[in-house]
């Protein structure tokens, strides 16, 4: 209940942050489907790699510098198994078509109940497809830059407001 007045927290944020922007911000909410990859050591056969599933879901704001560059922050929860974390990228977005966008960036993660070290920086790349001016669906992949990092993809759909 907590991580769920958090989010509403940063929504009410993003849309009063909405509300006295100029017309060049977008605010939004976004969610779906996340698969992370963990390697295993499986006897003496090497390394196996197994998936969880779980969910996502949170808010983004867009923020355009000119019409193909933008700079979009955001903050998902994400829920696996009994594995919690807030994920919090920060792309850079490139617009390469009227549909089809690309992005990439750092991505800070706090963990809930996993590491001693709570704290992690990862690395995300993502492309956004527009199917309507309010809805688009999304794929991303986060990189793990060390062994206890699991690495993930998202799939999922975001709405504009």
């Amino acid at each position: 209940m907590k991580h769920i007045i958090t989010l509403v927290s940063f929504a009410l944020f993003f849309s009063i942050l909405k509300s006295n922007a100029q017309s060049n911000m977008d605010f939004g909410v976004k969610g779906g489907l996340n698969l992370t990859f963990f390697k295993v050591k499986e006897a003496e056969f090497g390394n196996n790699i197994e998936t969880e599933a779980g969910y996502y879901g949170g808010v983004f704001a867009n923020f355009e510098i000119d019409d193909t560059v933008s700079f979009q922050p955001e903050i998902l929860y994400i829920q696996l198994n009994d594995f919690r974390f807030i994920n919090a990228p920060i792309y850079a977005k490139l617009q390469l078509s009227n549909k089809l966008s690309f992005l990439a960036g750092p991505s800070l993660n706090y963990f809930f109940d996993f590491f001693t070290n709570k704290f992690k920086v990862r690395g995300d790349i993502a492309t956004a497809y527009t199917i309507t001016d309010a809805i688009d669906i999304h794929m991303k992949f986060v990189i793990g830059f060390t062994e206890v990092a699991p690495n993930g993809l998202f799939i999922g759909a975001g709405y504009k407001f």
